[in-house]
């Protein structure tokens, strides 16, 4: 196994996140943030901020940065802050204080006095349920309402009352906060008209590129560097408010500015995952056969409806095969902060509506809930000709039933002195994608070579991936390789999202490594070179000719050269029209729920998982072991709490639960390697967001199958399982 080439400088420290730079003259910006969740601002006093020690500026909707709305073709608008006096949300960013110190800003920020003209705010989903819109799911590019009928049906309704066996429930999941290690920050730097910008992102070149259209300049001017990104799980996609303040303070005032969001304002200034309720009725054969499946979602999104949490469309849409199937989607926008990606958007809410509701399909068949799910797998999405590339779930379950001891499960659990033990299982599934991706191969007159893309590595292991992938297409030792990343001067890497990395990049490697090879053989028979005229070859690093060899390196000394460089781009193409992709996976939980103070423990946690050929085993399972922690998080732990006046009484790390070490104390992750050829030459398929996908299903069923309490919302807390 390799490790993370990273590992070392984050263990010691001496890895360099965004607010880790520091420049001479730099000044620090705090943002102030609304109390209100719906309104006006009528006015802001700043005369006292303004006249406070250390303070350099103020800024407010009233005296405001000049800034732009950027437009991407992959996020669409960004919304930035200070433009308008209109308040959508509790903590919404609405001024911004520049101090010589942090202290100074922050102190200054407090005294700031706004008054709101206030407007009725709707913060809760069920409320706004009656006035739910139709909505298209977030870049599925699928209408809303989507139903496929078997010949002769007529509706879904008469499908469902044809079938012997019918369940139907009504699923609820909380909104979440990714929460990453490394709040929002960034350090701006003006110099001679360039910006550069310091700022954990998810793709350096998009966030330039929406720095430069905010800022009205030319993308050539911003250079945005994020070689370390402490976490993001899709919450750093989209340039961050700190990151837009700082650039334009630090060219109004001519000097470098940091700014940080507090622990607190990360929760409301950034955007999270949004609420759902979810009703499914599912129709069967006595034998389990799926006659009909009906999925109706509601999610929540921001006043700006914006981003729609796929939960219908990202499961029910293409889990199971079914001989008619009808799918909705519709929105309530609240005044509540905005929504989006998190990671495994639609599919991790999703699967614990429709996991669930499989397995009380099982309970009411009296079948085994394995069985069940693999008597209707699917071999492609249902209604679409487009056959999945590879699939091998019913080996995943197979593997892992064998490894859990499924077998020995009992219908109602079993008793372990005080404890109520049970298991349950659940299928994962998340599409296979790959983004636009370009890098950059260069072969070095040292015998090394150096790999580079702006896309950025925040935690997955890309780094490394780009190091092995490398070495593998240039036929040399990983150690010969160094690779760069999180710079948008690099080759365009695209973004770090949609478990697409090591699939994007990777391809991007093989067709620069390639081109580089070929031009390095024709640079070795050109004229005047050591084997001019020759018919030349390439094999371990070294080029061949007549009987004599020579390392890369040593040619292009030869030649008087330092370097020779290609680069190779890859997008998603043809293969679109032949197949179907997706990774797989099969999720096992053992829930102990103590007998008389109904705590539940999770005790064990395996998943096996076919996402294609693996590259790093070693940190493809730390990816899956922290998706599956998250899984459980989302099942027992992780929730906002709104209240009514649009006030989380639980933003921050005091009050939002998350697991700890204790609370997940084996977690066993084996992968079904089948490399997929047909999605992209590496063979890789996505698995960073998998591995929370299902598993808060699998923790309710185990739940329900230790006490016999089927709980239909998440988290599950003690006064779920209290005995009526």
């Amino acid at each position: 196994m390799t490790n993370r080439l990273d590992g070392p400088l984050k263990v010691t420290g001496e890895a360099r996140y965004g607010s880790d730079h520091n420049f001479p003259g730099m000044a620090y910006g705090y943002v102030v943030v609304s109390t209100i969740a719906h309104g006006e601002i009528a006015a802001m006093d700043l005369a006292a901020a303004s006249g406070a020690p250390g303070v350099l500026a103020v800024y407010s909707p009233f005296d405001p940065l000049e800034l732009r709305t950027p437009t991407s073709p992959i996020l669409g608008d960004t919304w930035v802050p200070l433009q308008d006096k209109e308040v959508t949300y509790y903590g919404q960013p609405i001024g911004f204080v520049v101090a010589e110190t942090f202290e100074q800003a922050r102190d200054a920020a407090m005294l700031i006095e706004v008054t709101y003209h206030e407007r009725p705010a709707l913060t809760s989903l069920e409320g706004g349920l009656d006035s739910a819109e139709d909505a298209s799911p977030t870049a599925r590019q699928e209408p809303p309402a989507l139903e496929i009928l078997a010949d002769g049906v007529e509706s879904i309704e008469d499908a469902l009352a044809a079938s012997p066996v019918v369940v139907g429930a009504t699923y609820t999941t909380a909104p979440q906060n990714h929460a990453a290690m490394e709040p929002h920050s960034a350090v701006a730097v003006w110099e001679a008209g360039v910006l550069t910008v310091y700022s954990g992102n998810q793709g350096a070149n998009l966030q330039a590129a929406e720095l430069a259209s905010a800022l009205d300049i030319d993308p050539s001017s911003v250079r945005a560097i994020d070689p370390f990104v402490g976490g993001a799980f899709g919450g750093k996609g989209r340039t961050s408010v700190p990151a837009f303040l700082a650039a334009a303070a630090a060219r109004d005032i001519g000097r470098p500015v940091k700014a940080a969001l507090t622990r607190e304002q990360v929760f409301t200034a950034t955007a999270g995952r949004a609420a759902t309720v979810q009703k499914i009725s599912l129709g069967a054969d006595a034998d389990g056969t799926l006659i009909a499946l009906r999925h109706d979602s509601v999610c929540s999104t921001g006043a700006d409806r914006s981003f729609v949490e796929p939960t219908s469309h990202g499961t029910s849409r293409e889990w199971y095969a079914t001989q008619n199937l009808a799918i909705s989607q519709k929105i309530v926008p609240l005044n509540v902060p905005p929504t989006t990606f998190m990671r495994a958007p639609g599919e991790a809410p999703g699967s614990f509506a429709l996991e669930s509701a499989i397995d009380e399909l099982a309970v009411a068949l009296n079948m085994d809930p394995i069985e069940l799910r693999l008597r209707n797998n699917s071999t492609a999405p249902p209604g679409k000709d487009l056959q999945w590339s590879s699939k091998h779930l019913d080996e995943c379950f197979r593997i892992g039933a064998q490894r859990f001891g499924w077998a020995n499960r009992a219908p109602h659990g079993r008793t372990d002195g005080d404890w109520l033990v049970g298991l349950g299982t659940a299928t994962a599934m998340f599409p296979a994608l790959r983004f636009p991706a370009t890098v950059e191969v260069t072969l070095r007159a040292d015998d090394t070579a150096v790999v580079s893309t702006s896309g950025a590595d925040p935690g997955t292991g890309l780094l490394t991936v780009l190091s092995l992938v490398g070495a593998e297409s240039l036929d040399i030792p990983p150690e010969q390789v160094t690779p760069r990343l999180g710079d948008s001067a690099l080759p365009p890497g695209g973004m770090s999202g949609g478990s697409t990395a090591t699939a994007s990049a990777g391809t991007a490697i093989m067709i620069a490594a390639a081109t580089v090879i070929d031009d390095l053989v024709a640079l070795a028979s050109a004229p005047g070179a050591p084997f001019e005229g020759e018919e030349v070859s390439y094999a371990d690093g070294r080029v061949l000719a007549g009987g004599r060899t020579m390392t890369f390196g040593e040619l292009l000394r030869a030649l008087n050269r330092s370097s020779i460089s290609a680069t190779g781009s890859s997008a998603p193409g043809e293969e679109l029209t032949k197949h179907s992709f997706s990774s797989w996976g099969a999720q096992f939980c053992e829930v102990r729920v103590h007998r008389w103070t109904r705590e539940a423990r999770v005790s064990r946690l395996l998943g096996v998982f076919d996402a294609g050929r693996i590259i790093n085993e070693k940190a493809a399972r730390s990816q899956i072991m922290g998706g599956m922690i998250w899984g459980v998080s989302a099942a027992l732990h992780e929730g906002l709490e709104i209240e009514a006046n649009g006030r989380q009484a639980n933003g921050d790390f005091a009050g939002y639960l998350l697991p700890v070490n204790a609370d997940v104390p084996e977690v066993g992750v084996h992968f079904v390697e089948y490399p997929d050829t047909l999605h992209n030459a590496v063979g890789a398929k996505g698995l960073g967001e998998i591995g929370t996908v299902g598993m808060a299903a699998a923790v309710a069923n185990a739940v329900y199958n230790a006490t016999g309490v089927r709980v239909r919302h998440i988290p599950i807390t003690i006064e779920d399982l209290l005995d009526e």
